[in-house]
């Protein structure tokens, strides 16, 4: 191999880890935006459709708390499993989806933020090799924990843009939460 080759491998390997570290930064950045959009709200607060017809705070709070779940059964999958089928999520018809919506925004939250800790800490251990763990979606050709958490990320960052349009409505957004 010539000295071109590794100094290429090298950096092929750098940005790997860079945009892994980009990925994580950003699940980070979401939990503290979360706390900082609903800090200062009550419950019926975060409870009111702003937006007619659309989730409130709460349930996109629920949905991307939900989402997360499903990921992090994925993220066991493509780890434990040689190539596993990834099924597809909707949340249309979601139990557990209801069934999260009847606990305090508070509550989810709190629960929502102690597994995004737990999922970044798997992440922060998982070897170059892992994150390219394959599995088969039937959305994505070449669907791995890359792709995955990389879609979860930028799957949040929508809602939390609507998390923000909706928290708006009741004044100036806290600069911490």
């Amino acid at each position: 191999m010539t000295s071109s080759n590794k100094a290429s491998m090298a950096d092929s390997a750098r940005a790997e880890r860079a945009a892994h570290e980009r990925i994580l930064a950003r699940l980070r950045d979401h939990a503290i935006e979360l706390r900082r959009l609903f800090a200062g709200l009550d419950e019926e607060s975060l409870s009111r459709h702003t937006v007619p017809g659309k989730w409130s705070l709460k349930e996109l709070l629920c949905h991307i708390s939900r989402v997360q779940r499903v990921f992090d059964a994925r993220l066991d999958a493509l780890l434990s499993e040689e190539n596993p089928v990834i099924a597809k999520y909707g949340p249309e018809g979601d139990i557990l989806f209801e069934e999260m919506a009847d606990h305090t925004a508070v509550e989810t939250l709190d629960e929502f933020l102690a597994e995004r800790e737990q999922l970044l800490t798997r992440l922060e251990k998982l070897s170059p090799e892992d994150w390219h763990r394959p599995g088969r979606h039937p959305e994505f050709a070449d669907y791995d924990v890359n792709l995955q958490m990389d879609y979860l990320a930028h799957h949040e960052a929508h809602h939390v843009y609507q998390m923000f349009q909706r928290r708006t409505p009741f004044g100036k957004v806290p600069a911490e939460g």
